[in-house]
């Protein structure tokens, strides 16, 4: 679904550099180089604050931990998303509420958000799904009403953008209290590890974080807090300085190899291309069809045979997973997520996409769907 190692190959000098800087340094944890990286994000998200940590699934926990939210406290986000999203809900006690996602977008329904706010509900969790922004001037509306923290996972969306009806721009997690993102070496923007990040302009959150994230010290062995242990290594923190740099440059090319599946799909009746939701530029984290009447697993194998990988994100829904068994919910609840899930499915996406593997992918594509 990815090609790291031709785009490695790309910035192999800068990399390779960077890495044996920070060997020579012998910094290997929270040396210069994640202090450089930390405020190079810092800028190109126009963010106050960037609180590096090990993953996304830690970004994500942390955020909650630093809100200072209790079991039993009630979380709203969607079903329709990778379990991280949700997991550290549970883990930490917290009562994950879900609700539908919008059918265009597949991101979260505002409405729907609107309906499941009981007096429990403390924060809301938009998921950027596949690339582009949840609508966050209804959703930061909503939780003003409310008095609603919002924690965005933006995950998938690093780089993208949100326009608001007064005509301003912000960075898809910046707009909530936290932002939240993972560099997964898949990721839009990843390393070659795990690493991830927390951002916030506030500043009392923030202390608040790098206190969480350091075993709950503020001060060297002195303890304010229970905390956790998560960090951003040097060597992912170099990497990712350079490939920082490209990010909107991987953004346009993704961008070009959707508009190649958009021109070869459109009208299509048996698949429906991605919705580009006109308040916000897609970074395109992946290319999912819905598809109509056709046998996806069929497709799926037919292209694996073809060489061309295709997953299918998500097959399950949150909701009707074992881990979440949960008397309040059954089969039916949430009919646009069980829909997207029993119809989705995603095609190669990266940088890397040259004309020649585009033309193989999307006429095996049509090859199967025209039978």
């Amino acid at each position: 679904m990815v090609d790291l190692r031709s785009q490695y190959l790309e910035i192999k000098p800068e990399i390779d550099r960077n890495i044996q800087e920070v060997i020579d340094s012998c910094a290997f944890i929270n040396g210069p180089a994640v202090k450089s990286f930390q405020q190079d994000l810092e800028k190109y998200l126009n963010v106050k604050h960037v609180i590096p940590c090990a993953n996304g699934t830690d970004a994500l926990q942390v955020s909650m931990m630093a809100l200072g939210l209790q079991p039993g406290d009630e979380i709203i986000s969607v079903s329709f998303t990778f379990i991280a999203t949700v997991e550290v809900i549970s883990l930490l006690g917290l009562t994950p509420v879900f609700v539908d996602v919008d059918p265009d977008t597949f991101n979260i329904d505002p409405e729907a958000i609107e309906r499941a706010i009981t007096p429990k509900t403390k924060a809301i969790i938009p998921v950027h799904l596949f690339g582009q922004s949840a609508p966050m001037e209804e959703i930061m509306e909503i939780a003003g009403r409310y008095n609603l923290y919002v924690i965005e996972d933006a995950c998938q969306a690093i780089g993208s953008d949100y326009y608001f009806t007064d005509g301003s721009s912000r960075k898809t997690g910046t707009i909530g209290e936290i932002g939240c993102t993972s560099f997964f070496p898949s990721k839009n923007l990843g390393c070659y590890g795990d690493g991830g990040a927390v951002f916030t302009q506030d500043d009392k959150i923030a202390d608040q974080l790098r206190i969480i994230v350091n075993h709950g010290m503020a001060v060297r062995y002195y303890h304010d807090c229970i905390g956790v242990n998560s960090r951003l290594d040097s060597l992912q923190a170099a990497i990712l300085k350079v490939k920082l740099k490209h990010l909107d440059e991987y953004a346009q090319k993704r961008r070009e190899a959707a508009d190649y599946y958009d021109k070869a799909f459109s009208g299509h009746p048996k698949l429906k291309i991605p919705y580009r939701y006109p308040k916000s530029n897609h970074v395109f984290h992946q290319y999912t069809l819905v598809t109509k009447n056709i046998d996806r697993k069929g497709l799926q194998d037919y292209l694996a045979s073809k060489e061309i990988p295709a997953m299918i994100y998500y097959p399950v829904p949150l909701h009707l997973q074992k881990a979440f068994k949960d008397s309040r919910y059954k089969s039916g609840d949430f009919p646009v997520t069980e829909a997207l899930a029993n119809s989705v499915v995603s095609l190669p996406m990266h940088t890397e996409l040259d004309a020649e593997q585009l033309s193989h992918i999307t006429k095996s594509v049509l090859e199967f769907v025209n039978r």
